[in-house]
C-alpha cells in the first residue's frame, strides 16, 4: 500500500511513464491512494493513520498512527509550528526531527530546544528525537531538549523500539 498527500496517484503514473508499467503492477497487489488531511484512513479495524500540513514543503506532512494503545505523531520535515502542537496535543509519544543546532536555527527544520518547546506545547507524554544533521550528533541533543520540555525525552538510535500503551 503507498499513501501519500493529493496527488501520489497522478505521480505515480507519470512516473510508469517513464519507468515502465510495472511501477503500478509490480507482480503483487498494490494499492495507491491519496490521503487528505484532516481526514483519518483505517489501516485496519483499530488503528488509523492521520496527516497534518507542515512548515517544510508544500507537500510536507506530519502523520500520526492512532490505535487504541494510544497516539503516536511523526513530525517529519518542519519548522516550528504552533497548529502543529495544537494537532499533536496529548499524544503519547512524539517522534520529532531536530537536525539543527539553535544556532543554525531555520523555519523548516526543528533545533533540540525547538523539539523540545513542541513537545512542552503538546503536551506530550514522551519525546523522542530523530533526523541529526552531523552538527547535532556531536552534541547531547536530548539535554537539549529538556530545557524546554521535562516530560520522558530520548534521542534515537538505529534499531530502537519504543512503545505506546501498556505499562
Amino acid at each position: 500500500m503507498i499513501l501519500g498527500q493529493p496527488g501520489v496517484v497522478q505521480l505515480l503514473r507519470t512516473l510508469a511513464e517513464g519507468y515502465g508499467p510495472w511501477l503500478l503492477d509490480p507482480g503483487f497487489p498494490i494499492g495507491i491512494l491519496d490521503v487528505r488531511d484532516g481526514e483519518p484512513f483505517p489501516l485496519n479495524a483499530d488503528v488509523s493513520l492521520e496527516t497534518f500540513p507542515v512548515p517544510h514543503t508544500t507537500e510536507s506532512v506530519a502523520l500520526a498512527v492512532v490505535a487504541p494503545e494510544g497516539r503516536l505523531v511523526y513530525t517529519g520535515d518542519t519548522g516550528p509550528s504552533g497548529e502543529l502542537a495544537r494537532w499533536a496535543t496529548g499524544c503519547d509519544l512524539l517522534l520529532a526531527e531536530c537536525s539543527l543546532p539553535e544556532a543554525m536555527a531555520m523555519d523548516i527544520h526543528l533545533t533540540p530546544e525547538r523539539a523540545g518547546e513542541l513537545a512542552r506545547d503538546a503536551q506530550a507524554k514522551r519525546l523522542v528525537l530523530t533526523h541529526f544533521y552531523p552538527p547535532v550528533e556531536t552534541t547531547d541533543p536530548a539535554a537539549l531538549a529538556g530545557t524546554r520540555f521535562s516530560g520522558s525525552i530520548a534521542a534515537a538510535r538505529d534499531g530502537d523500539r519504543f512503545t505506546i500503551g501498556g505499562k
